[in-house]
């Protein structure tokens, strides 16, 4: 149910995911992908707002005290207590509901909530010497898909610049965090090309078979 949820290139990222790791991945990506769908499925701000906000008090809190019956919950259960560092995604995805065109600040933090989500994954797999790596990669991923997806020329030259600031940077990760630098990988390709598309095509596929089996 979860792995349906996520977009294509999620999907292909959670692949290269070994067994240990694959249940906190795929609590990530879905939680990211949950949260994007309160923002495009809302139609006022106030509401992804209100709606946002049940998912940051929630993270906040131990995970016993969650309800029953949420997928998405149940999964991150396996998070060893780290996902009270998910809060900061929660208010990433907030950040974006301001009013076009967004000011440099709120796209900053978008990249920063997806970077410190990324550092939390490592922690919570026990990688807490690659956290500040996979850092990088959250920041770098958010940036350049901020940069193919946003529709204001002013926010996609932000976010451009946001990609610049450590493009040159491409850190080595262990097998367990590999889907972090397909997704990374993906998502540069397709702010390449400028073509959705361009993350699938069969190029962009061996790229995601070389990124996600020998991390360069």
């Amino acid at each position: 149910m979860l792995v349906a949820s996520l977009p294509t290139a999620s999907r292909l990222a959670l692949a290269y995911a070994p067994a240990k790791a694959r249940l906190q991945t795929l609590a990530l990506f879905a939680l990211d992908t949950r949260l994007a769908g309160l923002l495009r499925n809302s139609s006022e701000p106030m509401l992804a707002q209100l709606r946002l906000s049940w998912w940051r008090e929630t993270l906040t809190r131990d995970e016993n005290e969650w309800p029953e019956g949420e997928p998405l919950l149940a999964a991150l259960r396996s998070w060893n207590g780290q996902h009270r560092s998910l809060s900061a995604l929660v208010d990433g995805w907030e950040a974006l509901t301001g009013t076009a065109p967004l000011p440099p600040g709120a796209l900053r933090e978008m990249a920063e909530g997806r970077a410190a989500s990324f550092a939390a994954l490592a922690r919570s797999l026990a990688l807490e010497q690659e956290a500040e790596a996979a850092s990088h990669l959250g920041r770098q991923w958010a940036a350049a898909d901020l940069a193919m997806r946003l529709g204001h020329s002013q926010e996609r030259s932000t976010a451009t610049a946001l990609v610049a600031e450590g493009k040159d940077r491409r850190p080595r990760v262990s097998r367990s965090l590999r889907p972090l630098l397909v997704l990374h990988g993906l998502a540069h390709r397709r702010l390449e090309k400028g073509d959705e598309a361009a993350a699938l095509s069969p190029a962009a596929m061996l790229k995601a078979m070389r990124l996600g089996f020998l991390g360069f």
